[in-house]
């Protein structure tokens, strides 16, 4: 199977292509963006990678949270239904942020999902309130392959919430099996904006080097084989095994 990868455009309207831009270009001016082809950033999945985000940097900010939460919003409403969700979980913990201010603009309950219960008291996975019964939107601040959206949302699942999608800001976009592993258990991503944006954000200013650029643009054109090439996972299965063996 070839580790090939098409540059992927999920612009699905005109809105959806400023959004994603607006995105990366903030992104990019709060320096959450960080390019190191020459020494690359081991991911938790074990892929290899030139490019890493920082969304923990975006709470630093008011005026680019405050653009970024509302294009999100508008985003859920645009793709999900203004009125369709009820209650939003963030993921521990880079989601709780988001999930608080998505939920404020969205005049809706708001909870959190732990990675693990506490070991005391109730031993909570959910914390706030449960959203039995209630259509919740799983909230974090990216994702690479999606296998922690997973997780939460068995947790919401197990509650009695119902959890049929999930929102993160950034979505790395080249890894294979996310929208298939979440698609599986019928989860639909939305996102903001990708590498590809960031990429094409970045043409406009002078965060980077032309050589950074294009080594970027050499990974994303290929990322399972630069993976590899560079002392990473190569393949989903790889990515998978990587995963139990550190959680064992």
């Amino acid at each position: 199977m070839s580790g090939r990868i098409a540059a992927r455009r999920d612009w699905t309207s005109d809105w959806d292509r400023d959004a994603a831009l607006t995105t990366a270009k903030l992104l990019l001016e709060i320096r959450a963006v960080n390019f190191r082809p020459e020494e690359p950033y081991t991911l938790t999945s074990g892929w290899k990678s030139p490019v890493y985000i920082d969304c923990r940097k975006i709470i630093f900010f008011p005026r680019a949270r405050a653009k970024i939460c509302d294009l999100a919003v508008e985003k859920v409403s645009r793709h999900i239904g203004y009125e369709a969700i009820k209650a939003v979980a963030g993921g521990e913990t880079a989601g709780i942020p988001f999930a608080a201010w998505m939920a404020e603009r969205m005049g809706v309950p708001m909870a959190y999902v732990r990675k693990q219960a506490k070991g005391f008291g109730r031993n909570a996975l959910i914390e706030g309130d449960v959203p039995d019964g209630m259509n919740t939107l799983l909230v974090e601040d990216l994702t690479t392959d999606g296998g922690s959206k997973i997780q939460f949302a068995k947790a919401l699942r197990a509650a009695g919430a119902v959890c049929n999608h999930t929102f993160v800001v950034f979505f790395y976009g080249v890894f294979p099996g996310s929208f298939e592993a979440l698609a599986e258990m019928d989860i639909a991503l939305h996102h903001l904006c990708t590498w590809w944006d960031v990429l094409e954000a970045a043409k406009d200013h002078a965060y980077f080097s032309d050589a950074a650029l294009a080594g970027v643009r050499k990974f994303l054109e290929d990322p399972m084989a630069w993976s590899a090439a560079h002392g990473g996972v190569g393949s989903a299965e790889a990515a998978a095994a990587h995963k139990r063996g550190k959680q064992a």
